[in-house]
C-alpha cells in the first residue's frame, strides 16, 4: 500500500564514454568483444518467465564477417505466440495494480545495471550483431536506452500528476490507466534502443506486451531481456518471441486482446499492419493504440551563404555514420552551384580517410550493412546509377561481400531533383546529391518539401536569418524532427523527441511524454460528498 506522493530521481542524459587510447572503458570493452566473439550464444524465446525452446532456429552473424555465427535462436510458431498471448493476460492483472513507483523502481534498475555492470555486454553485443562502431553502439545501446528508461520514468510521474480541478463539494480525478488489452512491440535491428524501448515504455503504464525482435539484432536483444529479468521484471510482463513477421504478427492482429501496437521499421510493414488492424476492428474488444516509426527520405538543403567546412562534415556524418542504417541518415542532399565543388572536394578528402572493416577495430569509423539483402540493394542501387544518363556516382562506390558485407561511402550526384533516388529511402551509406542554381532557392525549398512521401528529418544550412526563417516556414511540414546548422540525426532523449510524419510514421514522438500518452486509457472519476435529495431545481419554484 502506498502511503506518499513519491517524485522519481531526477533525470539526466547518460555521458557518453569516449573509449580513447588508454582509457579504462576502451580495455574493458575489447576484452568483452573477444570474450562474445569466442561464444556461440543459444538464444530462448521468453514467455511467462520461461525459457522457450522450439527447435525451429536461425542463425545470427557478424555482417562484417558473415561466416561468424553469434548465437542460434529459437523461433515462435502459432502455439508459442498464443502462449505469449496468454501470458501476457495472466501477469496483466496483478503488475497494473502495482503501485506505480514500483514498477517505475524495476526500470530505473534496469537504467542502474545497463549503465554499469551490463554495458559492455550489451555494447558489444550490438557491435558484433550489428556491426556498429563502439561509439554508435555506445550512443545506442549504452546511453539513449539508459536515458529512455530514466526519463520515461519522469515523463510517467508527470503524467500522472495531471489532474483536473474540482468544484466545491466535488473531488474530481483522473486515473491514468493501462490499455485493456495487450501490446505488440515489432522493434528494428538498427537501434538496440528502440528495441528495448518499445516494449516496456507501454509496460511502465502497466501493459504488458509481446516484444517481436528483428532477427538480425537478436543477440544484443536477448541481452536485454536477461537484463529486464536481473532488474525484477516479473514473468510475463514483457514476453521475448523471435520469429517470423506474418507468424506473430497475424496471429497477434486476429485477437481480439489486442490493445496496440508499439512499431519502428518499413513505411510499407506498417500499412499492412494497419490495414490488417482495420479489417479487423468489429473483432477487438477496443480500438487498438497504433504507434509506429518507418522510413524516411531524410534532407540536408544548403543556402548559398552556408559555411563549406561544417556542411561537408554534416553530409559526411548525417549520411554514413552506421552505414546510413538510420531513420534520421541524410538520404538526398540540395546544394547551390556556388558552393557545390568546394563542398565535394572537402568530402572527398573526409571519404578517402575513412576506414571500413571490422568494427573491433576501433580505426575504422564504418562497419558493414547488415545483411545480404540490404547489400544487394545497395549494390545495385550504386550500379544501376553507372548506366544511367542522369546520375553519376561522384565519390566512393564500391562494394564487397566476400568477408563482410561492406559498402563504401558513396555519393552521386543526379541532374532531375526528382530522381528515383531522391525518393526511395535506400537506408545504407549512400547520398544522393542534386546541384541548385543559387538564384533558385525558393523552387529548391519547393523540390525538397514535395518530392519524398516521407518526412522524418531535415537539416538547413546558413547564416542569414532571415533565409533560414524562410526555409524554416516553407519546410515546416517536411520533417518532425528539423536541424539548423547540424546534421538531421543524433536526437537525444529528453531534448529532440523523436518522430515524422506523413509516411514516416504516427509522430507520437519516443523520448518524451508524448509517447507515452498513447499508452493509457484515462478514466474520469466525480464523486460528490453530499449528493442532492430533491430532483427539483431552483427555476422549477
Amino acid at each position: 500500500m502506498t502511503h506518499g506522493v513519491f517524485h522519481p530521481p531526477t533525470p539526466i542524459n547518460e555521458p557518453i564514454k569516449s573509449y580513447a587510447p588508454g582509457t579504462p572503458e576502451r580495455a574493458s570493452l575489447k576484452e568483452r568483444l573477444r570474450s562474445m566473439a569466442a561464444e556461440v550464444v543459444d538464444v530462448p524465446l521468453v514467455i511467462g518467465g520461461r525459457e522457450v525452446r522450439t527447435g525451429d532456429t536461425g542463425k545470427a552473424v557478424m555482417p562484417h564477417r558473415h561466416r561468424h555465427v553469434l548465437a542460434t535462436y529459437h523461433q515462435a510458431g502459432p502455439k508459442e505466440v498464443a502462449q505469449a498471448i496468454d501470458a501476457s493476460e495472466t501477469a496483466r492483472c496483478e503488475w497494473m495494480s502495482l503501485p506505480w513507483e514500483e514498477r517505475a523502481a524495476v526500470f530505473l534498475k534496469a537504467a542502474d545495471l545497463l549503465a554499469g555492470p551490463w554495458r559492455d555486454t550489451v555494447n558489444a553485443a550490438t557491435m558484433l550483431g550489428q556491426s556498429k562502431t563502439c561509439f554508435q553502439a555506445e550512443i545506442d545501446a549504452a546511453c539513449e536506452l539508459v536515458d529512455f528508461w530514466r526519463f520515461n520514468v519522469h515523463f510517467m510521474s508527470q503524467l500522472y500528476a495531471e489532474q483536473p480541478q474540482s468544484s466545491p463539494g466535488i473531488w474530481n480525478r483522473l486515473e491514468h490507466r493501462p490499455l485493456d488489452g495487450f501490446v505488440l512491440a515489432i522493434t528494428p535491428f538498427n537501434f538496440t534502443s528502440i528495441a528495448g524501448n518499445l516494449p516496456t515504455a507501454p509496460a511502465m503504464l502497466g501493459n504488458t506486451a509481446l516484444w517481436k525482435p528483428s532477427s538480425t539484432s537478436i543477440l544484443s536483444n536477448h541481452y536485454l531481456m536477461k537484463l529486464l529479468e536481473e532488474a525484477g521484471l516479473p514473468p510475463g510482463v514483457v514476453n521475448f518471441i523471435p520469429g517470423s513477421g506474418p507468424v506473430v504478427g497475424d496471429m497477434c492482429m486476429s485477437d481480439r486482446r489486442l490493445g496496440g501496437v508499439h512499431f519502428t521499421g518499413s513505411t510499407g510493414v506498417f500499412q499492412t499492419i494497419w490495414r490488417t488492424v482495420g479489417e479487423n476492428l468489429g473483432h477487438y474488444a477496443q480500438y487498438p493504440r497504433l504507434v509506429g516509426e518507418t522510413g524516411g527520405k531524410d534532407f540536408v538543403l544548403a543556402l548559398p551563404d552556408s559555411e563549406p567546412q561544417a556542411l561537408a562534415v554534416a553530409l559526411v556524418r548525417g549520411a554514413f555514420e552506421f552505414q546510413g542504417q538510420k531513420c534520421s541518415a541524410a538520404s538526398r542532399a540540395y546544394v547551390p552551384k556556388s558552393l557545390w565543388n568546394d563542398v565535394k572536394d572537402r568530402m572527398a578528402a573526409m571519404i578517402d580517410d575513412i576506414k571500413m572493416g571490422d568494427i573491433t577495430d576501433f580505426h575504422n569509423f564504418v562497419g558493414a550493412v547488415i545483411d545480404a539483402k540490404a547489400f544487394k540493394k545497395h549494390r545495385d542501387a550504386i550500379e544501376g546509377t553507372k548506366r544511367d544518363s542522369t546520375a553519376k556516382v561522384v565519390l566512393g562506390g564500391h562494394t564487397d561481400d566476400s568477408e563482410g558485407y561492406f559498402v563504401q561511402p558513396t555519393v552521386i550526384e543526379v541532374a532531375d531533383p526528382r530522381h528515383d533516388l531522391m525518393r526511395t529511402e535506400l537506408f545504407g551509406p549512400i547520398l544522393t546529391v542534386y546541384v541548385y542554381d543559387d538564384a533558385r532557392v525558393e523552387e529548391t525549398l519547393e523540390l525538397c518539401a514535395t518530392t519524398s512521401e516521407y518526412a522524418l528529418t531535415g537539416a538547413i544550412f546558413g547564416r542569414d536569418r532571415i533565409g533560414l526563417r524562410r526555409a524554416m516556414e516553407a519546410l515546416r511540414f517536411a520533417a518532425g524532427n528539423f536541424y539548423i546548422n547540424d546534421k538531421p540525426t543524433g536526437a537525444v532523449v529528453g531534448q529532440q523527441p523523436f518522430g515524422g510524419s506523413r509516411a514516416s510514421g504516427t509522430n507520437d514522438k519516443a523520448g518524451s511524454i508524448l509517447n507515452l500518452t498513447r499508452w493509457i486509457s484515462a478514466r474520469s472519476i466525480k464523486e460528490t460528498f453530499v449528493p442532492p435529495k430533491d430532483y427539483r431545481y431552483p427555476f422549477m419554484e
